[in-house]
């Protein structure tokens, strides 16, 4: 019997490197520039650090913000603000509004969607006139941290466990998203961004992708299975990225949308 994917999220573990994490959201919403959304929603909110900041950016906005995750969420509510920022558990896959909302963000979710390019027109369907949806999400699944656990993951001794979770090209590239919601209709401005970002600490690579990437796995395997599989992981990220006097660099791709309807 296949086992059953149940991925835990620890809001700890992804905020270990919450400032880095938190630069691509930056850049999206700075994108949109000067704009006064009435009706915002987040869909993924995560531990909603970032969703509180659209809270103090849009003073008199209502923020509903939604993510699948009960750990999450249950960090999330500490950031709640009565009648005008609420978090709740929801799957963002059969998020319907009671009415049109103005900018709908989602970020760092839709890599986990596969049905995602179909999911979108239907999210962008869902905005006011004028409105718009803005996402981000990650281009770096060419990179080593993420080919060599897809290479694990498909090999003998892992495969059992963790052969279901190794996708090869979850996103579109900035030009696909351009052509699939350009042609239902919206203005799209499509683009990506690498960082090289500077990690500190002992195997600062691994302590990142345990935040992110490595969550369906660690969730899959028990603990003796988890300690051999990341014995062997943690020696192949430390040669491909290795440390330097200052850190270690780990290029951070992403792949930024913002798609807005039509004022009429």
């Amino acid at each position: 019997m296949p086992r059953e994917n149940t991925t835990v999220w620890d809001p700890a573990q992804y905020g270990i490197f919450g400032g880095e994490r938190a630069r691509p959201f930056a850049e999206l919403v700075a994108r949109l520039g000067r704009t006064e959304p009435a009706r915002v929603t987040d869909l993924g909110c995560g531990s909603g650090e970032l969703t509180a900041t659209l809270a103090a950016r849009w003073p008199h906005a209502v923020i509903d913000a939604l993510d699948g995750s009960p750990e999450m969420i249950a960090a999330a509510r500490e950031h709640e603000i009565p009648g005008r920022l609420t978090f709740r558990v929801g799957d963002v896959t059969d998020w319907e509004p009671d009415r049109p909302v103005d900018l709908i963000v989602s970020n760092a979710v839709l890599q986990w969607i596969p049905e995602h390019p179909d999911l979108l027109p239907r999210w962008a369907g869902a905005l006011a006139p004028g409105g718009r949806l803005a996402f981000q999400v990650p281009g770096n699944f060419d990179a080593p941290s993420h080919a060599i656990l897809r290479e694990l993951g498909r090999s003998d001794r892992w495969r059992a466990e963790l052969g279901e979770f190794q996708r090869d090209a979850p996103v579109l590239d900035p030009a696909g998203y351009l052509d699939l919601l350009t042609r239902h209709g919206y203005a799209v401005d499509a683009w990506e961004t690498t960082y090289a970002q500077v990690l500190q600490g002992e195997d600062p690579v691994l302590e990142w992708v345990k935040g992110t990437t490595l969550r369906p796995a660690l969730s899959a395997l028990d603990p003796d299975e988890t300690d051999e599989f990341l014995d062997t992981y943690r020696e192949r990220l430390r040669r491909a990225y290795p440390a330097a006097p200052y850190g270690t660099v780990f290029p951070f791709r992403r792949i930024f949308v913002i798609a807005t309807r039509d004022a009429r």
